[in-house]
């Protein structure tokens, strides 16, 4: 058993799971034994790519996200991208804070992939209830990040609902730092509106106090520069 099998199949289990699939279900779709899928995701056997694939489409995800990816390694990303922030990292923890339920929202984005130049596959896990199993999360997006000399871009869709797009730029990611401000913005079902809001990034996860809270709320200066500006922007 490899370290690699193991998060496969791990990521197999938590996307089946939050699929509401048991093993027998996902097993029968994909035309395995329930004895062979549990190995999958135990991580006794490797799987081939037809079977791969075949998961990915039965789960309604992309491929890449059941791939192993060692976060924090520079691989990945070229070196001759512009933006600093994301430059050695291929994963990135971010909050927001919901104000219609009262409570912070986690998120996990994983860089998979660069099909071009400063542009790179891009997924992002909302509203997570732990880091170890992300998969199992509200929401997933699926999209592209694109980097610019002063701006990064990340736009991105709804795997279960794709009238869903949200757009998330961050300022000054040329600049390093282990945390960076973003603005997202897009469609909220619940209830259904355009929404923008401020969004947290950081490199490494963090501690999740009342002084996280507040720096994401609408604060007074936020709303002052609203009033100025007539919008919500963030620095």
């Amino acid at each position: 058993m490899s370290k690699i099998t193991q998060e496969v199949g791990q990521k197999i289990k938590s996307f089946r799971k939050s699929k509401g699939l048991t093993i027998q279900q996902l097993a029968d779709a994909i035309s395995k034994s329930k004895a062979t899928l549990s190995k999958y995701e135990s991580g006794d056997i490797t799987l081939d790519l037809v079977t791969l694939y075949n998961l990915a489409a039965v789960l309604n995800i992309q491929v890449e996200q059941l791939l192993y990816l060692e976060p924090r390694k520079p691989s990945i990303l070229a070196n001759n991208t512009p933006s600093t922030f994301f430059k050695n990292s291929t994963r990135f923890y971010s909050y927001f804070y919901d104000g219609r339920s009262n409570k912070l929202v986690r998120c996990i984005i994983d860089i998979v992939a660069q099909p071009d130049t400063n542009r790179y596959k891009t997924v992002l896990y909302m509203n997570i209830k732990d880091w170890k199993h992300y998969q199992e999360c509200e929401n997933t997006y699926w999209g592209y990040t694109e980097h610019y000399d002063t701006l990064t871009t990340i736009l991105l869709k709804n795997q279960a609902t794709p009238l869903e797009n949200i757009t998330i730029n961050i300022l000054a990611s040329f600049l390093d730092s282990e945390k960076k401000w973003g603005l997202m913005s897009g469609v909220s079902f619940r209830p259904f509106m355009p929404i923008a809001l401020k969004m947290l990034f950081s490199k490494i996860p963090l501690e999740e106090n009342l002084e996280l809270i507040n720096e994401l709320k609408i604060s007074k200066d936020d709303i002052r520069t609203m009033k100025i500006y007539n919008m919500l922007s963030v620095t």
